[in-house]
């Protein structure tokens, strides 16, 4: 089912800036394969395309991480933080179950008058804020809205299983999501579809009120993450060209169209199937992947600052977003690319 709100109006809405954070330590492929059985660097190289990932300092939570993300994309806007809003965090392991995660980013940056709220639907959760935001400033084109992915997964994994351990690191990635007046087209729509059914496939069962933290939820490994990556893999595969397609033909574009792609950061080889069942093959598909491993719901704003930042968007190009993850919930966004801040193609 569509949830775009184009029919709200017909204001351009565009990303005003962009930033993203990375933790300073790295962890190497020969660094996993020393503490996770059954894995060699070359093993994980070939099977997902990942050399090294950031890993959180003892200290630094997902707030952390996005506050640092959100200060980048603040700077580049030309905006100070109380002009902000709305601050929409896209999280599954935020700091703490209360209060919510974008609470103390509003408090770190001092958004004083900014409403906060978090949105919990993993890798398929920036999108989803990033529509929460679009929506907003169709209906009051003054808004100025953070839209911002942060994760710190690594705290989370069980490093006795090679499925999950392998694939994690911890990031945050920031776009302030705004109206401008040069009339450039800018966010053309976004198409998010959920998949409850299939809630089963990425989990983490315990620590809620279904199943309460207790010793015993700590000893069968209740707290970390739990993911079929074959019936991931499948899904994904089954479920997202569709809603790629879909989005493009609703925006009057083809695959062809595209000239650059910009999805989830799951795993290389899985990415390049998408990649060519949904006829991507000529688009520019941006994988920070190799440095940054998987980083949850940062995914997506980290492959688009890095491509930003690196020069390789120019304005007019069409870009093409994709997040898919737990819940199971997709979703899929394309843009017609201006420079953050009316700043000129590098």
């Amino acid at each position: 089912m569509r949830a775009a709100v184009g029919a709200l109006g017909t204001l351009p809405v565009h990303i005003l800036g962009t930033g993203s954070y990375l933790p300073e330590k790295v962890v190497t492929n020969d660094d996993i394969a020393a503490r996770v059985p059954n894995t060699t660097a070359e093993w994980i190289r070939r099977r997902t395309g990942i050399a090294e990932r950031r890993y959180a300092a003892p200290d630094e939570a997902a707030s952390d991480l996005a506050v640092h993300a959100a200060r980048s994309a603040l700077t580049e806007a030309g905006l100070d933080a109380g002009q902000i809003d709305y601050i929409i965090v896209s999280t599954t392991t935020g700091d703490a179950p209360i209060p919510a995660t974008s609470s103390l980013v509003q408090h770190a940056l001092g958004a004083h008058r900014a409403a906060a709220f978090d949105v919990n639907i993993a890798c398929a959760g920036f999108l989803t804020g990033l529509e929460i935001a679009r929506a907003f400033v169709m209906v009051r084109p003054e808004t100025r809205a953070l839209v911002i992915g942060t994760d710190v997964y690594t705290r989370f994994v069980d490093f006795q299983d090679r499925a999950t351990a392998v694939l994690f690191g911890d990031a945050a990635g920031a776009v302030v999501v705004g109206s401008r007046s040069d009339g450039a087209p800018g966010i053309l729509d976004v198409e998010l579809v959920g998949r409850g059914d299939a809630h089963h496939l990425i989990g983490m069962p315990a620590g809620g009120s279904r199943r309460p933290a207790s010793a015993t939820t700590v000893t069968d490994g209740g707290h970390v993450l739990h993911m079929q990556g074959r019936a991931v893999s499948e899904f994904v595969l089954a479920e997202v060209p569709s809603v790629l397609t879909d989005l493009l033909k609703c925006c009057g574009y083809e695959a062809t169209d595209v000239d650059h792609f910009v999805p989830h950061q799951a795993n290389a080889v899985l990415l390049g199937e998408l990649a060519e069942r949904s006829g991507l093959s000529g688009a520019r598909m941006h994988l920070p992947l190799r440095h940054t491993g998987n980083i949850g719901s940062a995914s997506i704003p980290v492959a688009l600052d890095e491509a930003h930042r690196s020069g390789e968007l120019k304005t007019g190009d069409v870009v093409l977003l994709a997040g898919f993850g737990a819940g199971m919930a997709a979703g899929a966004g394309l843009l017609r690319w201006s420079v953050p801040n009316g700043g000129s193609d590098g």
